[in-house]
């Protein structure tokens, strides 16, 4: 595919790239940059292309990963920009973290974390905290399978240990 080619087919693409984008943002502006940047990187790594294959699958995967990696970064930083004068979104924040029944659950939820063995805890205690599969089995020196099933047996008997807060929705 030439690179004329290659253009003509993108562009003629933006209009489903756009809608496509609304489906994972559900804003205007953030679709219009998630539709920028994917057409951004399908023109960076054309070269990986391969002609005669499904181009509309191809684009709508580098769309899919880029709003991955987007959504991954956003909840590790867990950072707000705000540039307003008066920094008026970092005050009205809307979360509800620092709540005495947060403060009690908390406690409740840690006191019954700690009651589970540490082949259960350890690795729930890293997932919590953002470490990978992958990180944390190279850290304990087990499998990835064997990780995957302490974090679900211990999600498992704490909710078991914490029948309160099963369903709670905060």
């Amino acid at each position: 595919m030439s690179t004329v080619e290659f253009n003509d087919t993108l562009t003629s693409m933006e209009s489903y790239l756009m809608a496509f984008a609304m489906n994972y943002t559900k804003n205007v502006e953030d679709a219009k940059d998630l539709t920028q940047e994917t057409m951004l990187k399908a023109i960076r790594y054309r070269d990986y292309y391969t002609p005669k294959t499904n181009f509309k699958a191809w684009i709508f995967t580098i769309m899919r990963n880029i709003f991955i990696n987007q959504y991954r970064r956003k909840v590790k930083s867990k950072t707000i920009f705000d540039n307003s004068q008066d920094l008026f979104l970092l005050n009205s924040s809307t979360e509800k973290r620092d709540t005495p029944y947060n403060y009690i659950a908390d406690g409740e939820i840690n006191k019954q974390l700690e009651s589970l063995s540490d082949e259960y805890k350890e690795p729930f205690k890293m997932h919590y905290l953002g470490f990978k599969y992958k990180e944390i089995a190279e850290k304990l020196d087990i499998p990835i399978g064997t990780v995957k099933s302490r974090i679900f047996i211990a999600r498992k008997k704490l909710m078991d240990l914490l029948p309160e807060y099963k369903y709670r929705n905060n």
